[in-house]
């Protein structure tokens, strides 16, 4: 029996060029994560010379009164916005590949479970209603567990059905994502002014209220999780096969599905809950490392997760010092990055089918 790969593969993809190696594209995508942290630490409002922010990182403790201010906003405020865009960037980028992956379908994101509209849902009730039990912690912890409900009732459905699978998902998925919507607009009807203003931001993506208490609670996730995706990836590439040739290599379809279902709406939920919704990273990313190595989830899910989090810097950079000093809202800098790449993804795409 002759085995193919989906159409959404072969036609970014070439079989018979070569790749290149993939340790220098690790190596490159570290190191320029490693000096656009340094750059993210030093552009802002209150700039920073490279001389200022290595003399924080030397001095974290033992600080003189001429120094106070580079090291308040070093440590304070530029270190942990920049993690945060690190691993916000990753773990997006990670869930849009194996969601790629997993369903087959190049327009595969993580909102593709529901968990963007869910965590969505979540944030403005909080914010309409006004609820405050929690103190700052309220927000993100109600756009968390909607968001993982809206996962959980996704897949309940999916698993109801007679053919629990990928279209049932994904069909299950744009119904629950369009009633969240609905339901997210009217409760956009009934906000204030003040309200609408919070919403609108959040619901474009932001990084400006991050603290360490964020990061310290984002990264064992965003580890931990990305961690065990990565432990899929040649399951995930024996599902890129088929299902039929999966099960017949041993692979259990229906753990593999629930597996990548949860830790990518873990992932993503994280993500959200802290920074409101930001797209286009989850699709962009895994697109690109895929022209550049190839199929291979063994590659993809890790460069995929350094690509992501060295875009979403790029882009808060670019947020921070594009119209000074206010800040545009992180969501439009990679819609209008991922609009254009996927025009021409489609033209090459057909310029492609049409030399083969």
């Amino acid at each position: 029996m002759r085995l193919t790969l989906p159409r959404y593969l072969t036609n970014t993809e070439r079989p018979h060029r070569r790749r290149p190696a993939a340790m220098p594209l690790y190596c490159g995508l570290a190191g320029a994560v490693v000096l656009t942290l340094a750059g993210a630490a030093m552009t802002g409002q209150v700039p920073l010379t490279l001389g200022q922010m290595l003399a924080a990182v030397a001095m974290p403790f033992d600080v003189d009164d001429g120094q106070r201010l580079a090291h308040v906003v070093f440590w304070e405020l530029r270190l942990p916005r920049a993690l945060m865009a690190l691993l916000v960037g990753a773990a997006l980028a990670m869930s849009g590949a194996a969601l790629q992956g997993l369903f087959g379908n190049p327009l595969a994101d993580p909102g593709i479970v529901g968990v963007s509209s869910g965590a969505s849902l979540g944030a403005v009730t909080v914010i309409v209603l006004q609820l405050d039990a929690l103190g700052p912690w309220t927000l993100p912890l109600g756009a968390f567990v909607s968001a993982a409900a809206t996962t959980a009732l996704i897949y309940a459905l999916a698993m109801r059905t007679r053919q629990g699978g990928n279209a049932n998902l994904l069909l299950i998925g744009i119904a629950i994502n369009a009633i969240a919507g609905a339901i997210t607009g009217y409760l956009t009807y009934l906000a204030s002014t003040e309200q609408l203003e919070s919403l609108l931001f959040w619901s474009m993506g932001s990084l400006g209220n991050i603290d360490w208490r964020a990061v310290g609670v984002i990264t064992p996730i965003v580890v931990f999780a990305g961690w065990l995706l990565r432990r899929q990836a040649a399951p995930l590439d024996l599902l890129a096969l088929g299902e039929r040739q999966a099960r017949h290599a041993g692979v259990d379809v229906t753990h593999l599905r629930r597996r990548l279902v949860v830790l990518t709406a873990l992932l993503t939920a994280a993500a959200v809950s802290f920074t409101g919704t930001i797209g286009f990273v989850g699709l962009v990313i895994p697109h690109l490392i895929r022209l550049l190595m190839g199929p291979s989830h063994r590659h993809l899910l890790p460069l995929s997760a350094l690509a992501g989090g060295l875009l979403l810097m790029l882009a808060d950079i670019g947020a921070r010092s594009l119209d000074p000093p206010s800040e545009i809202p992180i969501g439009i800098l990679t819609a209008t990055l991922g609009g254009p790449f996927f025009l021409w993804l489609i033209a090459r795409g057909r310029s492609m089918g049409r030399h083969t």
